[in-house]
């Protein structure tokens, strides 16, 4: 009898050891995934915070890019007011135009357009990819002889060499033509800058005032001067 009890005893007590060995290991895995579900929860939204984060920061620098171009292709000059104010010729028309088309639209560089019509270089400015153009206003055209003048018209090499040094790769507004001070052309000579004088000196020795500066065009951005620019004599 006693080895009875004793046996039966000893199986209650293996039974419900195991039973609470069983809920232990049922507690601990409840946990084990609680935590692990905690932990999952944790990783989400850390990669959540740190998606917006940077969705944040990268919609910051977009908005921040877009008022820098915007800023720097702001027309800045005495003569700003001379463009229209509405239309292809405007400075908001000029800019859905390649630069010589964009020119040929403003009233105040109607004899640049002739020039550049009688050089043949219309397609070449308006296929270019990316330029900064000077662009002597009519009044600038006006302050040369007009025998000079029209002696330089029939030269179409002399022209194209006038012309070309007006111009330079890449687009570059007040700022940047400022930092850079000196522009090699694609006339092969080069023009200094001063940002502060808002001036552009040519090799001959010309001082050139920038009277509207940073007008934007498709593939130009564009500074009207009050002076023909010159080669060294």
């Amino acid at each position: 009898m006693r080895s009875t009890h004793f046996r039966t005893g000893a199986i209650a007590a293996v039974a419900v050891f195991s039973l609470t060995l069983a809920a232990c290991g049922d507690d601990a895995a409840e946990t084990t995934a609680s935590e692990a579900m905690t932990e999952s929860e944790m990783m989400s939204e850390t990669e959540a915070m740190t998606e917006s984060e940077m969705m944040s920061e990268s919609e910051m620098m977009s908005e921040s890019e877009m008022m820098s171009e915007g800023a720097m292709m702001e027309p800045v000059g005495p003569a700003c007011d001379q463009i229209p104010a509405d239309g292809d010729g405007s400075s908001a028309g000029m800019a859905d135009d390649p630069v010589a088309t964009a020119a040929s639209n403003n009233p105040l560089l109607s004899t640049l357009v002739t020039a550049v019509g009688e050089a043949d270089l219309g397609d070449t400015l308006n296929s270019a990819e990316a330029l900064t153009v000077f662009a002597p206003i009519n009044s600038a055209f006006e302050a040369i002889p007009a025998d000079t003048l029209d002696a330089v018209l029939a030269d179409q090499e002399l022209l194209t060499s006038i012309l070309t040094l007006h111009v330079a790769e890449g687009q570059m507004d007040a700022a940047a033509l400022g930092e850079a001070g000196t522009i090699p052309t694609l006339n092969g000579g080069e023009l200094e800058f001063d940002a502060d004088a808002m001036t552009v000196t040519s090799p001959d020795g010309t001082v050139a005032n920038v009277v509207c500066g940073n007008v934007a065009t498709a593939n130009a951005t564009v500074h009207l001067i009050d002076a023909v620019l010159m080669p060294a004599s």
